[in-house]
């Protein structure tokens, strides 16, 4: 398989429905900011009802594999690593 690029707004989109799974509550009722810091890596805190919940790049990835598994239907156990890229953001690649 090629290597595929997911964006940073499908990254977001999939910890919407991710988050909303969890809390069960719509993927329209979760607010999502990525973020990345030089010492703890990628992060990214979801707001569900005004409560903020802190997810750490395990949980990131966990969503991504249930986005790709149910959305893009692909195999979700293929290898993904979270990048930081100058132009698009937080982006996923998988090998």
């Amino acid at each position: 398989m090629e290597k595929l690029i997911i964006s940073e707004q499908d990254i977001i989109n999939a910890l919407c429905v991710y988050t909303s799974r969890k809390k069960q509550v719509k993927p329209e009722e979760v607010e999502v900011e990525l973020m990345y810091d030089d010492d703890y890596g990628f992060s990214a805190e979801t707001y569900v009802d005004g409560r903020k919940q802190i997810l750490i790049t395990q949980n990131i990835i966990e969503a991504l594999r249930l986005w790709m598994d149910e959305y893009m239907h692909i195999d979700p156990y293929i290898g993904i690593k979270l990048e930081l890229d100058d132009e698009m953001g937080i982006i996923a690649v998988t090998q």
